[in-house]
């Protein structure tokens, strides 16, 4: 995988709960004692702290962020958040004050609202040229490329991850590499599933499903898959084929927020939102049930 890279500060990427995690030393005037104190302190500030993307200047050009475009740096090796219109993850690794950010999973939405579509692209293609240097003063973050070009962000306590276990986790889209397509519309609110008691239970589409399932470290082990036996329209049994694929065997999962993310050693990637809300509308507004937390 090509590996893009941001270099961030030790002080800004401590941790941040979407996905996402850094270590690393921080290094100033002071003792080394002091310089310790620091550094874990601003570790314990940060931890479950998203970074809200407020403007984007490219070439001297200011271009303000649409509402609710964020980064997270938290502790499984991951990187996300949204990025105007799709939900983005990356790997991500922390070398001293450098962060290397790999090539993004992102949703495959078309945003009607064109602005937020054109922020979103400018804002990939930023964050994929090169080396940022930043600066953190308080709840605020700046990244800085060799060319001038900057990224203004702000903090502020994320709200509580829904839990893995005992949640509802209906699946809005399923994929593979890079991108998770939306289900088509007849099954709407129709699959889920549950993990509780060491097991998962759901709707794949069709059928039920119930299956062993051990989450640790990043990733569930699921045993093989004890469905019903329903035949259904071509919709439905093509999505329960592709779910089928991720039991017995190790997936990987990341829980942002209501977001529910599942990545399969083939690549093939699951997106589900917890107690039936939506990630974001395809027009970038928000009703009823497609409305974000």
């Amino acid at each position: 995988m090509h590996t893009q890279r941001l270099t961030l500060t030790l002080t800004a990427l401590a941790s941040a709960g979407l996905l996402l995690t850094a270590c690393g030393t921080e290094s100033g005037a002071g003792s080394e004692g002091d310089s310790g104190s620091r550094s874990a302190g601003s570790a314990q500030r940060l931890t479950g702290v998203r970074w809200n993307v407020e403007s984007l200047t490219l070439g001297g050009t200011e271009h303000r962020a649409p509402e609710d475009v964020y980064l997270k740096i938290g502790k499984n090796g991951r990187a996300g958040g949204s990025y105007g219109c799709n939900r983005a993850g990356s790997d991500v690794s922390v070398k001293g004050d450098t962060v290397d950010f790999g090539t993004p999973l992102m949703t495959k939405r078309a945003c009607a609202d064109e602005d937020r579509m054109a922020f979103e692209k400018r804002f990939v293609r930023a964050l994929g040229a090169g080396k940022f240097t930043a600066k953190v003063d308080g709840d605020r973050m700046t990244l800085t490329t060799a060319k001038g070009d900057r990224v203004n962000l702000s903090s502020q306590p994320a709200e509580p991850d829904a839990p893995l276990t005992g949640t509802k986790w209906t699946v809005r889209g399923i994929g593979d590499d890079r991108t998770a397509a939306a289900l088509p519309k007849t099954l709407t609110d129709k699959v889920h599933l549950t993990f509780a008691d060491g097991k998962v239970r759901g709707n794949l589409g069709c059928n039920d499903v119930t299956a062993k399932a051990e989450a640790a470290d990043g990733r569930i082990t699921l045993g093989p898959a004890a469905t019903t036996r329903k035949m259904c329209p071509g919709d439905a049994m093509r999505t329960e084929r592709k779910l089928l694929e991720l039991f017995g065997g190790q997936v990987r999962y990341e829980v942002a927020r209501d977001t529910l993310r599942l990545t399969a050693d083939d690549g093939t990637v699951v997106s589900a939102s917890a107690d039936g809300k939506s990630d974001r509308k395809t027009d970038g507004k928000t009703d009823g049930k497609s409305a974000e937390k």
